[in-house]
């Protein structure tokens, strides 16, 4: 371990200064070779999507791991568009002259190696190795054990690409110990590796920040909320209660619970009945939602539970003040959402709202580096330090301090 990251920090000073045009031409090249190696890393998926089967991994995450075609294309689209955003380093973030004359400048700088710790999605390789390519850090990379071929595969292409490039080939690479031992020696390598990101479930999380001694942006579970304000549009509302939990309920920016005011509550859930059985939609409400919507129960652990499944809490609630109160107690600062047509509650749940994104009239499905325009994202930070929110180039940078003077002292 020690000496394979030895090797990575050695990396990390060769890419820190490539030149913005020669680091987006590989990325290209790296783009193209995933098209041309297509074939070869659907039959390392369709192994791994085999043996998740057979293990009796759940619905929701084999959705996430298996890969075709267009999903394919994908990947290699996103790091095209990488390459079209604007160099993150070198950026002049302040400047100034002190008294004594000397010139300060607060200049962007890459992290250095940056650990990155996920489960499932094989397209994660390829986004967070080039952003992490285009912001001039190593990354080191932990997939999960379903999609072990899959990521060797991904990570193989570009790694060619480096070696074709005269590049170290560590500046991309997956941790050699996938276990949870090499996990826990990882994140006490501080002398290698300047970050890590954990992105997954609450026991992944939970081990790497009890664990790390490298510093961590937590990537946390997506318990997001939609509250159906008494003075909201039904023709808004009801479409994006439906894509914020049925679009793609495997993703940490689907809802988990909806929130309806009381006294609009019987009107509305009868009009979202039908549109949530007809995408199959389990529900799990309180008394008073379950007399209109068919579904059973709502448990405490039930609003604590990010399902990854189409599933979805609905709770009454009385007004504005006791939904923040449910949002405050079981929301994880990922997204939430209000519908309303009332200017000043909007407002308030976008100040009051303590989360990564808050929207008015508009579903949580949008937080997404691609969505806000960030190309692809190393994920979703709930952390308040750093980054967060979508993680994207800038957000895989640090900053230093250049000074220039003409013989100044000290005093």
């Amino acid at each position: 371990m020690e000496a394979f990251l030895q090797k990575a920090k050695q990396a990390s000073r060769a890419i820190a200064t490539l030149l913005p045009q020669r680091r987006n031409e590989i990325l290209r090249a790296m783009a193209g070779a995933i098209r041309e190696s297509q074939e070869m890393i659907l039959n390392a998926n369709a192994l791994d999507l085999k043996e998740a089967q057979a293990s009796g991994l759940k619905g929701s995450m084999l959705e996430r791991l298996a890969l075709d075609g267009p999903k394919i294309a994908g990947m290699a689209r996103a790091i095209e568009e990488i390459t079209m955003l604007r160099n993150p380093l070198g950026r002049i973030i302040d400047g100034w002259v002190v008294e004594n004359g000397l010139r300060i400048e607060k200049v962007s700088t890459p992290i250095g190696v940056v650990g990155i710790i996920y489960e499932s999605r094989p397209n994660v390789t390829s986004d967070t190795a080039a952003l992490c390519f285009k912001s001039g850090n190593v990354c080191v990379l932990k997939g999960g054990k379903e999609a072990k071929r899959s990521n060797e595969a991904i990570a193989s292409v570009m790694q060619a690409v480096l070696k074709a490039n005269n590049l170290p080939i560590e500046a991309i690479s997956l941790l050699p110990d996938a276990s949870r031992e090499g996990v826990a020696k990882l994140v006490k390598m501080d002398q290698y590796v300047d970050l890590v990101v954990p992105r997954g479930g609450h026991a992944l999380i939970s081990f790497v920040s009890e664990n790390a001694t490298i510093p961590v942006i937590k990537h946390d579970k997506g318990l997001c909320h939609l509250y159906i304000h008494e003075e909201a549009d039904f023709a808004k509302a009801l479409p994006i209660v439906i894509n914020a939990k049925t679009q793609r309920p495997s993703v940490c920016n689907a809802i988990e619970t909806l929130l309806v005011d009381e006294t609009i509550h019987e009107r509305f859930l009868l009009e979202l009945r039908p549109l949530l059985e007809e995408k199959g939609t389990e529900i799990r409400g309180c008394e008073k939602s379950l007399k209109i919507l068919r579904g059973k129960r709502a448990s405490e652990e039930d609003f604590h539970t990010e399902y990854g499944e189409n599933i979805l809490n609905v709770r009454v609630v009385k007004g504005f003040e006791e939904a923040l109160e449910h949002i405050v107690i079981y929301g994880s600062q990922h997204s939430e959402s209000i519908i309303t047509q009332n200017h000043s509650i909007a407002e308030r749940f976008l100040e009051e709202v303590d989360a990564s994104s808050v929207y008015v009239n508009a579903s949580t499905r949008f937080t997404d580096g691609g969505e806000f325009g960030f190309g692809a994202e190393v994920g979703i930070s709930t952390s308040k330090l750093h980054a967060r929110g979508p993680m994207g180039i800038n957000e895989l940078t640090t900053y230093k301090f250049k000074i220039y003077g003409e013989g100044q002292i000290r005093k």
